[in-house]
């Protein structure tokens, strides 16, 4: 006696929405095709997946409350520099002091009232959005070259590049700072910059973007008469959005938070960013508050930063990981 076959989710699903999935004139399925559709796939996946991998309500409460639990120890460092930034200047008792009342801005206007407060922001400003355009610029240059061009030496030239990475930054910083010192560049905008450009990290994420590219795009576009910089403008640039998203994010908040070069080779009040700055504040006996508040100012804009160029940094991210 033979038994009966195996049902499937196809099986499970009534006559009329199998029907109703079937593709309509043109080729193109009506709503009620989409819908039929969605719950094949559920009804697929649904079967697909052990009950073993469900997990048991147990474990999905205890997942969650873990979640919970790291999400508050993440979340309460930002919570407590912004409630003691607006305390009163006043000796801090914990856990006391963490209760949101009272409340003031005294600290935030000393910080903006200030001289150097101001002047620090905009150097860090500076100092930040003049790094990301210029690595950014020459890492797509250079991972262009390194991914789509053939020249003698490439593959050479490119690990011998990337072993920058293995050297540790304090090695190289003390030969730079003499370089820039014999060159003038101490207590200046551009000695604080154009050591930072040479980024290893940046020219291997953008080398292997680019690598998953399509040899075609360019055959194409060189038949029609463009030139290398043409096709980098044209072509490299538009499809490179969200690795450049990503890794603008990424150079932004290095420089942000940069406080070992800019210390070196800032000199003067004038030449600090605001991590030098805010940390020299420590040293004056200035109030916890002053501090903090100064703090905040510091963090707004790298979050404000991450929230500009969040829809690309997910796809960036991977796109960067697997590609090559």
């Amino acid at each position: 006696m033979t038994s009966a076959p195996a049902k499937t989710p196809h099986d499970e699903i009534p006559a009329g929405a199998r029907k109703a999935a079937r593709p309509g004139r043109g080729g193109a399925p009506g709503p009620a095709a989409r819908r039929a559709e969605r719950r094949l796939r559920r009804a697929a996946n649904r079967d697909s997946v052990p009950h073993a991998m469900r997990g048991s309500t147990g474990g999905r409460i205890g997942r969650g409350l873990l979640l919970v639990l790291a999400a508050v120890v993440t979340v309460f460092p930002f919570y407590a520099m912004v409630v003691l930034s607006l305390k009163p200047a006043a000796a801090v008792d914990f856990p006391g002091s963490l209760v949101p009342w009272p409340l003031g801005g005294e600290a935030y206007e000393s910080v903006m009232n200030s001289q150097d407060v101001p002047r620090w922001l905009f150097n860090t400003l500076l100092y930040s959005l003049a790094s990301v355009v210029g690595v950014l610029l020459l890492s797509s240059l250079a991972g262009y070259a390194f991914a789509k061009k053939r020249f003698p030496g490439r593959e050479a030239m490119f690990w011998s590049f990337l072993s920058m990475v293995m050297v540790p930054y304090h090695v190289t910083m003390i030969p730079t700072f003499a370089m820039i010192a014999k060159l003038g560049g101490v207590d200046t905008y551009w000695g604080l910059i154009v050591p930072t450009l040479a980024n290893a990290q940046a020219v291997f994420l953008m080398r292997q973007f680019i690598q998953g590219l399509p040899d075609e795009l360019f055959e194409a576009a060189r038949l029609d008469g463009c030139s290398e910089l043409q096709i980098f403008g044209r072509i490299v640039l538009p499809l490179l959005k969200p690795i450049l998203a990503t890794l603008g994010v990424f150079v932004f908040l290095w420089h942000w938070n940069d406080f070992l070069w800019p210390l070196v080779i800032g000199q003067s009040t004038d030449m600090r960013t605001l991590t030098v700055g805010i940390a020299s504040l420590q040293q004056q006996n200035v109030p916890l508050n002053v501090v903090l508040s100064g703090s905040v100012i510091a963090f707004v804009p790298i979050f404000a930063a991450y929230l500009v160029g969040q829809r690309y940094f997910t796809e960036g991210v991977t796109a960067s990981g697997i590609k090559g």
